[in-house]
């Protein structure tokens, strides 16, 4: 992985009217385009709220504080995907608080969160978290490394499952991201010290079983995403060379290995940490953080990648550090955390996948220490 700079800053976007949801979130009001960020500070770890107005300009609207801390730092310090991250239903908002060890829930109406609870996250130092059908799992990162699983209520509470928790490979194996295939049949866990993909097998009640550990072929894993076909898309920061980034797709056997669909395709940047999927499955998106740029992928029905365009679609300024990105709920938007330059990077996408820039939101602290983005 790219050891100047990793980052995630978590956005999430509500664009157009959502249908009430299994938590019973009212969403019937809600009309303005909608931004979180998690500020990861600590002192007090917040989730700043910014909304779209008429005059076209992003302006914060509110900071609710996760009644936890974050690890403070500059650039990347929890080096994760996930740290503020949406339920499969858009209903609730979830944060890890890394300092404190807990994680926090939020409901969401009309676009702003409300704290619903704050519980210990069943391990030391979290990093990401994810949620399915009602059940939420914790990566904890520090320690011997571990996944919490917590069921969740109406309102947004936690509650710890007894006895769920599993243990990662191995003592500060650098877990970095976490994700549920959609049938949620799997659990997937990237360690980044141990280059492992882990596949844990999701129990009916929601529970983990015994871990299969993946070797990735190739150097630098990272984050992984499934596609809503349920293939897994892995970036890959190989540590050596120039331009010598990647991603791969994999299926998952029903023992729990991998088989490479597309190997380590490359993605012409350095510090590829981060990717994100369009809802209709059809593109992945990158974010070369090393050399500033965003580059893009096609998904075949059968998981295979081939380069959008000239697989570059989008170059930065130089130091802009661009970091986590996500994708609107409609599919419409693209966005990415720019560190270095205290900005979210705005694209539109268009039907054959390339990308045309927007006006940048301004405004963030620059190398501050936000982690963390997701779109509604």
């Amino acid at each position: 992985m790219l050891k100047p700079v990793h980052g995630l800053l978590t956005i999430a976007l509500s664009l157009g009217a959502l249908t009430p949801t299994m938590y019973g979130a009212d969403f019937s009001q809600r009309n303005a385009e909608t931004v979180f960020v998690l500020s990861n500070d600590n002192v007090k770890n917040e989730v700043l709220t910014y909304q779209l107005g008429d005059d076209g300009q992003f302006a914060l609207r509110d900071h609710v504080a996760t009644g936890g801390l974050g690890s403070g730092g500059t650039t990347d310090p929890l080096q994760s995907q996930g740290s503020l991250t949406l339920s499969g239903d858009h209903s609730l908002l979830f944060a890890v608080n890394s300092a404190s060890g807990t994680v926090s829930s939020f409901k969401l109406r009309n676009g702003l969160p409300s704290l619903a609870d704050t519980e210990p996250s069943g391990g030391a130092f979290p990093v990401a978290v994810t949620e399915h059908n009602g059940t939420l799992y914790v990566l904890n990162a520090g320690g011997s490394g571990a996944v919490e699983s917590f069921r969740i209520d109406g309102p947004g509470k936690l509650h710890d499952v007894t006895t769920s928790k599993v243990f990662l490979t191995g003592l500060n194996s650098g877990g970095s991201s976490i994700s549920v295939s959609p049938n949620g049949q799997w659990l997937v866990v990237i360690e980044k010290a141990s280059n492992s993909i882990d596949v844990f097998p999701v129990h009916s009640d929601g529970t983990l079983g015994t871990v299969v550990a993946n070797k990735s072929v190739t150097p630098g894993v990272f984050a992984t995403v499934f596609t809503p076909s349920g293939q897994l898309i892995v970036s890959e920061n190989q540590p050596n060379g120039t331009d010598v980034s990647s991603i791969s797709t994999y299926t998952i056997n029903s023992n729990g290995s991998l088989t490479a669909i597309t190997q380590s395709l490359r993605t012409f940047g350095d510090g590829n940490c981060w990717n994100a999927i369009s809802p209709n499955g059809k593109w992945v998106y990158v974010d070369n953080a090393g050399t500033f740029t965003v580059a893009g992928f096609s998904i075949a029905p059968t998981g295979a990648l081939t380069p959008i365009a000239n697989t570059i679609l989008s170059t930065l300024p130089d130091g802009a550090t661009n970091l986590d990105m996500t994708i609107s709920g409609d599919g419409k938007f693209l966005f990415n955390l720019q560190s270095g330059a205290g900005t979210i990077g705005v694209w539109t996408i268009n039907s054959d996948g390339t990308l045309n820039p927007q006006e940048d939101i301004q405004g963030l602290p620059k190398t501050a220490g936000f982690n963390g983005i997701a779109a509604l």
